[in-house]
């Protein structure tokens, strides 16, 4: 693990071409069209089963809107049966439905290709960010004005957060960056200790003799029952003070509906003004955690006195291993946020930390 991390994170893996190849080379039907079988299915029947309904539409004319709209509500169904949001789902359809409109397709084999590139292009679309987060540079470009990037992580209870906070630590110490961990779960009993344990195990891996002399993680915390944002506050300073390079900042969990709390959440941004908020949400609930992210947003957005409040900048997706190809809630928090999915959370170690693929998030989702 050591060393593994050096530089941009490894994107997901995507099927190999020749994988896809030799599925397809496992069964053809008179009219040319490969059938390739899903695991679960009988061989004959289409992997993409939705497109099959488009036989009937082959020839010379034009595709109109009465030919689309039965293709339609079958692909809303298959998403929605990967975890995307129904009126997500709704609105990637009509989309696409609008990009096929007046085309004039020949052959089966011709519509079932422009069909599955155009849900492709519009999906992969959705899933690359408008705007990039380059971690690295952005914390080169903080040393250069000589104070600390700061992270705050937030989201519910029981998704990861301290872990994966430990995680990205890992990735940054790899790169040769110091990091201030400040423990702002004054809430949690035993949230203090479990960071502490994180740290432990990180200088370990990194010992302060390969490091000068210095530890690369440290703990920046106060103990239970004070304010959250005065400690993010005091850590913050005291790693520009002591020159160390990132400060992330863990926050408590909390419900979507918990006022007290997400006030609380609210006056922390706001008052220390983070290069970064990361939402940390949990693939395995798929729309449960789209709700939760849009009820964060709200919450922060309400409760705060500026005129342009502070939201959610990213996320960070735990227990992308678990999911299989239930992959929707990637499009769904995508799409309502118009913000990138920054990192997936793919396992326990340290280094089961990647960069989203879309394509391989499309891959599965088509499958």
């Amino acid at each position: 693990m050591l060393g593994t991390m050096k530089g941009d994170l490894r994107a997901m893996d995507v099927e190999s071409s020749s994988e896809e190849e030799d599925e397809d080379a496992e069964g053809v039907e008179d009219d040319g069209f490969q059938v390739v079988p899903h695991p679960t299915e009988s061989p004959k029947k289409s992997r993409f089963g939705f497109l099959t309904s488009l036989r009937s539409l082959v020839g010379s004319r034009s595709l109109t809107q009465e030919d689309i709209d039965p293709i339609m509500e079958k692909m809303k169904d298959h998403l929605i049966a990967k975890n995307v949001a129904s009126d997500i789902a709704v609105k990637v359809c009509e989309s696409l439905a609008g990009k096929l409109e007046g085309k004039v397709l020949g052959t089966f084999q011709s519509v079932s290709a422009t069909v599955k590139t155009a849900m492709q292009d519009s999906m992969v679309q959705i899933l690359t960010p408008k705007r990039r987060v380059d971690i690295l540079r952005d914390v080169m470009e903080a040393q250069k004005q000589k104070r600390p990037f700061v992270i705050t992580f937030c989201g519910v209870n029981g998704v990861g957060k301290s872990t994966n906070l430990a995680k990205i630590t890992f990735w940054l110490i790899e790169n040769g960056f110091s990091v201030l961990v400040a423990a702002c779960d004054t809430f949690r009993s035993g949230a203090v200790e479990q960071l502490r344990t994180h740290c432990r195990k990180l200088n370990a891996l990194h010992p302060p003799e390969d490091h000068g002399g210095r530890p690369m993680v440290q703990l920046y915390e106060k103990g239970y029952g004070k304010d959250p944002a005065g400690i993010a506050m005091e850590a913050i300073n005291h790693a520009r003070d002591t020159h160390i390079d990132v400060v992330m900042v863990d926050t408590a969990g909390r419900m979507q509906d918990n006022e007290p709390l997400m006030r609380a959440l609210t006056k922390l941004i706001a008052i220390n003004q983070p290069d970064l908020v990361l939402f940390v949400g949990e693939a395995l609930v798929g729309n449960e955690a789209v709700d939760q992210l849009v009820k964060f947003n709200r919450a922060l957005a309400d409760f705060s006195q500026m005129e342009n409040p502070r939201l959610i900048d990213g996320i960070l997706l735990t227990k992308f291993d678990t999911i299989d190809d239930k992959v929707g809630a990637a499009i769904s928090m995508t799409y309502i946020t118009g913000q990138p999915i920054v990192f997936v959370g793919t396992g326990q170690s340290y280094g089961d930390l990647k960069n989203l693929n879309a394509k391989a998030v499309v891959t599965a989702l088509l499958k």
